[in-house]
């Protein structure tokens, strides 16, 4: 068991698991914002107006789809950190992993919400 006192901060191997796993989230957040960004564009309703978010349907997707990709990620995090602290391992590393992904979200989700 680790000491609680005792953060094992330096751990590359661990890190880089981390590190691989927030930039794939993030791509895949990037991935879901441009396929409703276009699914948005294409709507018969989006054709003829001014801006590509015409509707609320619009708004909401290209607002809360990349949010909940983060959202999910970031609870990822955190379950692998759950599981990186009983295997007493390098736990801190993933929490950091976790709130990185939960305040991007929180930044994404003001800035669409502020958009609306």
């Amino acid at each position: 068991m680790v000491d609680d006192v005792e953060k094992r901060w330096r751990h590359p191997r661990t890190f880089r698991r981390a590190a691989r796993y927030v930039l794939i989230v993030l791509a895949l957040a990037a991935v879901v914002g441009a396929g409703a960004t276009v699914w948005a564009a294409a709507r018969e309703r989006c054709l003829d107006a001014d801006t590509m978010l015409c509707d609320s349907a619009s708004k909401l997707a290209v607002g809360l789809g990349p949010g909940l990709v983060l959202l999910f990620g970031g609870i990822g995090a955190f379950v692998l950190t759950l599981r990186e602290w009983r295997a007493g391992g390098a736990w801190p590393i993933w929490q950091g992993a976790g709130w990185f992904l939960f305040t991007l979200m929180v930044a994404y989700l003001a800035i669409a919400g502020g958009s609306a």
